[in-house]
């Protein structure tokens, strides 16, 4: 592991091997902690906290009134003071284990949807305001619920409430979370590894056809329906994602991470950095310093 790796805070939850789940209500006049991660899942909900900024793996934005994220193993996280000036944040954060359900309880048919929502959450999930107004007083009677089974079953309903909402959204790209590949369709999948093992190098729409067997028309076309994205950005976003684990991870210069990174000119790299991540290259990497804690 890097120098620069080891300067991201990692978390020990107060969760211990006899807990089911570690949960928290409180307020506060402001965000002080850096930037993190732990072996847990986070629920984390912030209110009145307007302006402030959210960072979870490469995503960075600011959030209104109400905010809602699940965010899983090994992720950074973090909610800067941004522009918020409420003197009240109301702010719950309900962890749990990896281990909690276990994979045989989580592969029975009625635990699907919760299933995919914990994998889903390697990459963070960012939930609604409909979502959040359809958990909220779910996630307030925890804190009235004196009955810990209870506050269980509270837990699994919180959770398959948000597991079923069409409306949330991932935070951070795959390839900055280090989170597998997700798709039902074996040659979406072929083409995803293919780009995610190439990304530094010239990727030709012919090629990645050819290697599901279509002409470079039907495969675009086939491409788009099954992930909602061009082709041509899915490989940009792969590369980005590359790139913003290089400039958190390496003392690397922009230009070398942009090279590296199969972007092949800097004004494009920086121009197409700060339209998908809302700042320059150079700002998330201070972003991501400021916030640093050796540990």
């Amino acid at each position: 592991m890097s120098p620069a790796q080891r300067e991201i805070i990692t978390e020990i939850t107060p969760l211990s091997d006899k807990d089911c789940f570690y949960f928290i209500d409180r307020y506060k006049d402001r965000f002080n902690y850096p930037i993190h991660r732990h072996e847990d899942y986070e629920l984390n909900f912030v209110g009145d906290a307007a302006g402030a900024s959210r960072v979870v793996g490469d995503s960075v934005c600011e959030i209104g009134p109400l905010d809602l994220v699940l965010v899983g193993h090994n992720i950074e996280h973090c909610w800067e003071q941004g522009k918020c000036s409420s003197p009240k944040i109301h702010e719950m954060t309900l962890q749990f284990s990896k281990k909690l359900f276990g994979d045989t309880f989580l592969s029975k048919n009625q635990m699907a949807p919760i299933k995919e929502l914990l994998e889903r959450s390697g990459n963070g999930i960012a939930f609604s305001h409909n979502d959040i107004l359809r958990v909220y007083h779910l996630l307030d009677e925890l804190t009235k619920t004196p009955d810990n089974f209870q506050r269980m079953l509270l837990l699994m309903r919180i959770l398959y409430e948000l597991a079923n909402s069409t409306e949330s959204v991932q935070l951070s790209s795959s390839s900055f979370a280090q989170a597998p590949t997700r798709t039902d369709s074996r040659r979406v999948l072929k083409v995803q590894e293919y780009i995610d093992n190439n990304y530094k190098d010239e990727i030709r729409l012919s090629d990645l056809a050819d290697l599901v067997g279509m002409t470079p028309t039907a495969f675009s076309r086939f491409f788009k329906l099954r992930t909602g994205r061009h082709v041509s950005e899915y490989i940009i976003d792969v590369r980005l994602g590359h790139a913003t684990r290089a400039l958190v991870d390496s003392t690397h210069s922009i230009s070398e991470i942009s090279f590296e990174c199969g972007f092949n000119n800097i004004s494009y790299f920086n121009r197409i950095f700060k339209k998908r991540k809302g700042c320059s290259p150079k700002e998330f990497r201070e972003l991501y310093k400021r916030n640093r804690l050796l540990v």
